[in-house]
């Protein structure tokens, strides 16, 4: 049973989110199976996710700490609907990743390499290293917040999920979607392994060159001139192609060039495909082992395939002279000599494209490789229809686009990697009838010869093969699981654009081919986290954002709250240090306002919570108010769940509390809790402070878990039925149940009319210049009884909040020769004698001097603006501060103006 206790006079964020984190996990509160134990029954269907596992090897960024707290919002939300909530944790083994730094590791620290260790003795290493460092990201990820049920974390190579691999790789094999064939691939000369098309990017605008020389007749009656981009790709060239009809080479397609270099005949071939005649001589080198378009060359033509790099992309023994040079080396040393031979015919700058491994950065080396493959094309037609019949949709849903233009030109996936960390494919190769055993359980002889000489396949698989099982394999299949039969398929996908074709639409084929279901419902895509100046946030930068850092600075709520409020959608978000310490404001802001509420209750208080909802207390206007405006915020938040608005919500949260509840009904209200006011007044203003308050923080729990749940536990000692120790204010629903209040909107309407005349008299005051402290006399004209009552009612606050010595009711507008400010309101006008308030003339002097300074920079501004040069010249956040400087300038010089112009009428009264 809780009891009461007394809130701090200021918030440590440091002290509550290390004691409620610490608290919940102990207590294993993120996990559905804790709701049961108290006896509470879910009312709604299952809502579950599953985390994007981050790398293993990791560290918190900006990007995972945006896509965590994005899905820790949206499951806090669903637990506190009365959803069957799960979401479960892990981490991807990251294949290439996790081995470069462990080799890179070995290297430094004892100058050894994997090779030297051995595959058992290095995968013994990779482990280690996996147990001391790996688990980095998941203590950061605590530090967030993250509700993740840590009693179900997993990991991809955990005995679990490499089960459901090696069933996922049997059965495609054997439904004959895996096969094994030698074609062209990517290598990455890096890290000596193949790449799949998507792990190559692009470098466009590079500037290269287009070398070109000429091949001699082997008759000696004459030379082709060929170019080329790689010229040690010539040592792999077996014909020069020519189109069929082109009359300068049609006699000479069947004859042979000779290779100047390693003195063999090459054939010269007719391919209509390959060559364009207008392009260049009309003439192309084919090198059938080291580019895509040449190796369909060589298979039309049945070329001959030699290929000239090794795994580090040196010249092999098919390099003749060049053998052992690197590939760059090679590329210097064969221009010399070709020129030598008096063969070279010049080089001219080249703008191309190159690709790069995604992983090492490497140029990628086109080159023929027997790997393993997936045919993609029967599972990408199932996973096409599903998002085109809204099965699956994606939010923002323009990047259906995306996912369609790649599905729809999708070509096989080659899953195979030369790699030691990561499942090992299950194959074993026969050296007695070369026949390929695949299956579940580790063969002791050949299926097919009964042959004990097998050996399994040294190569591993893609690490985005495990992750698209990630789903289903998670919840534990192949074995049907409690978890899958309940959970799956998943409620929503969170992740960011870049991984649509990695990831995401490889998820999808895989559980409509194995569960017969989609992976999940929702795919909510969001943007990148950039600085002020639109750059995107990363290390090589110098503008690398530390999420630790952060939320030991401000705390984990306001750097979430800070996340959700930035979260436009389909935009990138921008940094901003000024709106942290805002968010941070805003923790402070609730705590005070509790606090103050605190301070107030009597020790026998208890929430009458019904009789608030069944409008059963003697309310007055500002309650009717406040009630009807949580109302609306309420059904707002509740919205978030299907339209994943969460940087509307979020702000419209942050405008209810800190202006409706704290600034407006928290001040009109203190008259209500005076010592001498009316009992029954006071008990009700209390009644609905505090079930205000326990709605703001049921509210706003999933966007800042931590001060609300401190505060709740605070709140439920005055609340009997939820004042139980092991009562979370994360498992607490939100009543559904709405206040029905469409009848008090002509009551409320007086509340709004109060604002504005507070609103319109503070503005007067801040025009007139008039020192805050200084209490004036304020005349109010009116024909509304009902509006005049309430003001009168309400006489002392109003007072208060604007300052007023008096504030008197006249009966018409009276002709006067004092000079007062009249301001215009819904229900008449608003009046203040001017005399001993303020020196009108002096006034006018003050505002006319800065009406100068304003108009000198909004000159100096335009002259910028306007300056072609500068503008071509000047870095953009130099460009953009002057717009700024403008903009601000013209919105005050607006004001001074109207202020102007107010004050000008008075003296001429």
């Amino acid at each position: 049973m809780s009891h009461k206790k007394e809130l701090s006079s200021r918030y440590n964020h440091l002290d509550v989110e290390e004691k409620w984190y610490k608290e919940w996990e102990s207590k294993k509160a993120f996990a559905p199976e804790y709701i049961k134990e108290l006896n509470k029954s879910y009312k709604k269907q299952p809502y579950s996710i599953v985390i994007p596992p981050p790398n293993v090897t990791g560290q918190l960024h900006v990007g995972h700490a945006l896509n965590m707290t994005i899905q820790d919002v949206l499951i806090r939300l669903a637990r506190k609907l009365g959803y069957n909530t799960l979401w479960i944790p892990g981490t991807d083994h990251a294949g290439i990743a996790t081995q470069s730094r462990v080799e890179r590791e070995l290297k430094e620290k004892e100058n050894l390499t994997r090779f030297d260790l051995g595959r058992e003795k290095f995968l013994e290493r990779v482990w280690q290293w996996k147990e001391h460092y790996g688990n980095v990201i998941t203590k950061q990820m605590r530090k967030l917040g993250v509700s993740i049920d840590w009693t179900r974390e997993r990991f991809t190579m955990d005995e679990g999920l490499s089960r459901a691999v090696r069933k996922v790789f049997v059965d495609l094999y054997k439904e004959g979607l895996i096969y094994r064939d030698t074609k062209m691939v990517n290598w990455d000369p890096e890290t000596k392994t193949v790449l799949s098309d998507l792990e190559v990017e692009y470098e466009e605008n590079y500037k290269g060159e287009l070398w070109s020389f000429a091949y001699p007749l082997s008759d000696g009656s004459g030379e082709i001139i060929v170019a080329t981009t790689r010229p040690e790709t010539m040592l792999g060239d077996t014909a020069v192609a020519v189109h069929p009809e082109d009359p300068r080479y049609k006699h000479l397609i069947g004859k042979t060039v000779k290779h100047p270099l390693l003195n063999r005949d090459i054939p010269i071939i007719g391919d209509a495909i390959l060559v364009d005649p207008e392009f260049g001589t009309g003439a192309v080198k084919v090198t059938p082992a080291h580019d895509p378009n040449d190796f369909e060359v060589g298979k039309r033509h049945n070329l001959e395939f030699i290929t000239i790099f090794d795994e580090s992309a040196r010249i092999n023994e098919n390099g003749g002279p060049y053998q052992g040079l690197d590939r760059f080396e090679a590329r210097k040393k064969i221009k010399e000599d070709i020129a030598k031979l008096g063969l070279d015919r010049g080089t001219k700058e080249h703008i191309m494209s190159i690709g790069r491994s995604q992983r090492s950065n490497a140029i990628v080396e086109p080159m023929i490789s027997t790997q393993w493959f997936v045919k993609v094309q029967p599972l990408a037609e199932k996973a096409i229809e599903v998002v085109e019949k809204e099965i699956i949709k994606f939010i923002p849903k323009r990047w259906e686009n995306l996912y369609f233009s790649w599905m729809r030109n999708i070509k096989d996936w080659c899953i195979s990697r030369q790699l030691w960390w990561g499942h090992q494919i299950p194959a074993w190769y026969c050296d007695d009838c070369n026949h390929i055993t695949v299956t579940m359980e580790d063969p002791d002889k050949c299926e097919k010869c009964n042959s004990k000489n097998i050996k399994q396949d040294p190569d591993v698989l893609d690490t985005w093969f495990s992750s698209a099982l990630w789903p289903f394999s998670t919840m534990g299949w192949p074995e049907q699981t409690e978890d899958l039969k309940t959970y799956y398929p998943t409620s929503v996908l969170v992740t960011g654009f870049d991984i649509i074709f990695f990831w995401v639409a490889r998820m999808i084929m895989m559980g409509l081919h194995f569960m017969d279901k989609e992976p999940f419902r929702d795919v909510y895509i969001h943007g990148l986290m950039r600085d002020e100046k639109g750059r995107k946030i990363s290390k090589s930068l110098g503008n690398n954002i530390d999420p630790v850092e952060i939320i030991q600075n401000y705390g984990a709520d306001a750097y979430r709250f800070f996340l959700m409020a930035t979260l436009t959608e389909g935009k990138d978000l921008v940094y901003s240090e000024q709106r942290l310490k805002g968010y941070q404001n805003f923790c402070n802001k609730i705590w005070n306002s509790s606090r103050f509420l605190f301070l107030n209750l009597p020790e026998d208080f208890q929430l009458q919570k019904e009789k608030i909802e069944n409008l059963d207390l003697p309310l007055e206007i500002e309650d009717y108010w406040i009630l009807y405006h949580l109302n609306r915020v309420k059904k707002s938040v509740l919205s978030l769940l299907q339209n994943y608005k969460f940087h509307l919500i979020a702000e419209e949260l942050y405008e209810f509390i800190w202006n409706y509840y704290c600034d407006w009904y928290i001040e009109i209200v203190k008259s209500r809790l005076k010592e001498d006011a009316n009992r029954e007044t006071k008990e009700t203003a209390l009644q609905v402070l505090f079930y205000v308050l326990y709605m703001i923080i049921n509210l706003l729990h999933p966007f800042m878990p931590f001060i609300t749940e401190e505060l709740y536990s605070f709140l439920k000692a005055y609340i009997p039925e939820e004042n139980q120790d092991n009562l979370y204010l994360m498992w607490l629903q939100i009543p559904e149940k709405e206040i029905l209040l469409e009848d008090k909107k002509e009551k409320i309407r007086y509340m709004e009319e109060l604002q504005e005349f507070i609103t319109k008299t503070r503005s007067m005051r801040a025009e007139l210049s008039i020192p805050t402290g200084k209490k004036i006399l304020i005349d109010i004209y009116t024909e509304d009884p009902e509006f005049k009552k309430y003001i009168q009612i309400k006489k002392e606050a109003a007072e208060r909040l604007v300052q007023a010595s008096q504030i008197n009711f006249i009966e018409n507008r009276k002709e006067s020769s004092i000079q007062s400010m009249v301001e215009v309101i819904k229900s008449g006008y608003i009046e203040i004698p001017l005399k001993d308030v303020v020196d009108i003339k002096s006034e006018i002097q003050k505002l006319e001097k800065e009406k100068k300074n304003l108009e000198k920079i909004i000159q100096v501004a335009d002259s910028k603006l306007n300056n072609e040069k500068f503008l071509h010249s000047a870095p953009q956040h130099v460009i953009d501060e002057q717009r700024q400087k403008k903009e601000d300038a013209l919105e005050r010089l607006n004001y001074l103006n109207q202020t102007l112009e107010k004050l000008l009428k008075i003296r001429t009264n």
